[in-house]
C-alpha cells in the first residue's frame, strides 16, 4: 500500500524557516513525481513545488510565489522528499500536502495538475505569524 506522511510543519515567525518532509512507502521505483501543494482557508489547493525523477534525470519546479525561497530535494534511499522553506511570509500559511504520481507517461515533467497525482498525504499545518 502506497503511503505518504508529511511532517515538519509548525508555527514560525515571518522570516523564519521550516523544512517539510514527505516520507513515501509502498513502492520501489525511483521514477516518480512528488508534488507539494498547499491550501489556505477559503482558497483552492495550489501547487507549490514539484520533484520529477525519470531514468536518473531530475526536474524541479517552483511556483512564482515561492521561487528563491523554497528548495525541494530528495533522499532516494529514504524515499523522502524535502521542502526547505526560508524567508517565510504570513501568506505562506496553509496546510501543506505532498502527493505522488507513480504512473506517469515517460517524457512528462513538472509541474503537474492535481488530478495527475495518485496518492496524497494527510497534510501538515504551516503557520507564519507576522
Amino acid at each position: 500500500e502506497v503511503q505518504l506522511v508529511e511532517s515538519g510543519g509548525g508555527l514560525v515567525q515571518a522570516g523564519g524557516s521550516l523544512r517539510l518532509s514527505c516520507a513515501a512507502s509502498g513502492f520501489k521505483t525511483n521514477d516518480y513525481t512528488i508534488g507539494w501543494f498547499r491550501q489556505a482557508p477559503g482558497k483552492e489547493r495550489e501547487g507549490v513545488s514539484c520533484f520529477h525523477s525519470e531514468d536518473g534525470t531530475i526536474t524541479t519546479y517552483y511556483a512564482d510565489s515561492v521561487k528563491g525561497r523554497f528548495t525541494i530535494s530528495s533522499d532516494n534511499a529514504k524515499k523522502t522528499v524535502y521542502l526547505q522553506m526560508n524567508s517565510l511570509k504570513p501568506e505562506d500559511t496553509a496546510v501543506y500536502y505532498c502527493a505522488v504520481d507513480l504512473y506517469y507517461v515517460y517524457g512528462s515533467t513538472c509541474p503537474k495538475a492535481r488530478s495527475e497525482y495518485d496518492y496524497w498525504g494527510q497534510g501538515t499545518q504551516v503557520t507564519v505569524s507576522s
